[in-house]
């Protein structure tokens, strides 16, 4: 990796070098990791798995584990997705580092820093909050043990369990091996989530770079560099030249976005459903604790979590919407009157390609975008009308 700027893809080297997804790595240390994930998780499943036999038919029991029995799921299904298609995700490395030796112009190199500076600052507060918010989600339970020693009732308070599970031994006597198992199991089973989440912010922001290169291009379509000084008119072989290299990038561009769909819509979809889910149950949960405030608070931070992450994803593929369509407007308002007819029909050909905008996708089914937000936050909301009139 080049070091020049190779900094801005730090974060992702080192969040999925800990959960055994960098593609670079010795094959022995991917695999170490990786088991050490995926036991952390099932070490969660199994005390889910066993609360879920307990609760024999309580609907509100059974909510209560589905909520955490999802997460796990979808922590399972993010580390499989980015290990079964690490070739896929050596490909998008491996040309995210050729685009950064294609760049010609001092610009072109700002251009492509920008965004990368984005996408390394994204990952990097998306990691942390990743990581705070399980570990603030684990902390709640200890409220009451705190409160029993600043603020001593006659009997000590009831336990919060650290998370929906059943330990086969008696929680209120070893709570804090039980807290300690739990918040080092799901600290390390979330590099699953946010290795996957980080390498999909960054490969968008990459995109959105390459279309933006594009887009300044045609737009210096017709000015000639010499000594820093642009100046109009450039000869027609040379804007032609210039032409089929930015037809070439644009193509690279549409392969790539191509690229980041087979790998991630599969996965994608699963986790929608999931999360569409999960908003609903929550927001029935919280309804359901009239006088546990605690846990209605841990309720509230667990939905607050699911909408930011939600919006995360809408939010970047809103962004490689507007991207993959603000080519043709660049090329509109170029000096592309002043090419040739050759040039003109070269022009003519990636508008037509830009007309159809490039998305993310989930199953090619659901379309990432601000306003699919607002229609997925809506139906967990039409889900939840219906389950709570099933209580």
């Amino acid at each position: 990796m080049n070091s020049t700027w190779g900094h801005y893809y730090n974060v992702v080297k080192r969040v999925s070098s800990l959960s055994g997804q960098w593609p670079y790595q010795r094959s022995k240390t991917r695999l170490l990791c990786l088991c050490l994930v995926t036991l952390s998780t099932i070490s969660m499943i199994i005390p889910q798995i066993a609360k879920f036999t307990t609760c024999h038919g309580d609907l509100r029991c059974i909510f209560e584990t589905m909520t955490s029995y999802m997460l796990t799921t979808v922590t399972l299904v993010k580390l499989y997705t980015c290990y079964f298609n690490r070739y896929k995700i050596k490909m998008l490395i491996d040309q995210l580092f050729v685009d950064w030796e294609e760049l010609e112009t001092p610009e072109e190199y700002e251009i492509m820093k920008r965004y990368a500076e984005n996408g390394r600052r994204y990952s990097l507060g998306y990691s942390l909050y990743c990581f705070i918010a399980v570990c603030m989600f684990m902390c709640v339970s200890l409220i009451p043990q705190l409160l029993d020693v600043v603020l001593p009732l006659n009997e000590s308070r009831p336990i919060l369990p650290t998370y929906p599970g059943y330990y086969f031994v008696d929680e209120k006597k070893y709570f804090f091996y039980i807290f300690s198992h739990a918040i080092v199991a799901w600290e390390i089973a979330m590099t699953g989530i946010v290795t996957h989440d980080c390498m999909l912010l960054t490969y968008i922001e990459h995109v959105c770079s390459i279309f933006a290169i594009v887009g300044f291009r045609f737009e210096q379509l017709t000015c000639k560099r010499t000594d820093s000084v642009k100046i109009l008119h450039s000869q027609s072989s040379d804007i032609f030249r210039r032409i089929a290299f930015s037809v070439y990038k644009h193509r690279k561009a549409l392969k790539f976005a191509e690229l980041i769909e087979d790998t991630f819509s599969l996965t994608l979809a699963i986790q929608l459903a999931l999360n569409t889910v999960m908003i609903s149950i929550t927001l029935l949960q919280i309804t359901q604790q009239n006088s546990d405030i605690i846990e209605a608070m841990r309720y509230v931070l667990y939905i607050v979590a699911q909408l930011i992450h939600l919006f995360c994803l809408s939010f970047e593929g809103q962004k490689l919407i507007d991207h993959s369509l603000q080519t043709r407007n660049k090329i509109y308002n170029s000096f592309w009157y002043e090419t040739s007819t050759k040039s003109q029909k070269m022009l003519l050909f990636v508008m037509r390609k830009s007309l159809r905008p490039i998305f993310l996708s989930a199953g090619k089914i659901y379309i990432f975008s601000m306003e699919s937000f607002t229609t997925v936050v809506q139906t967990s909301m039409s889900y939840f009308t219906i389950l709570a009139s099933l209580e």
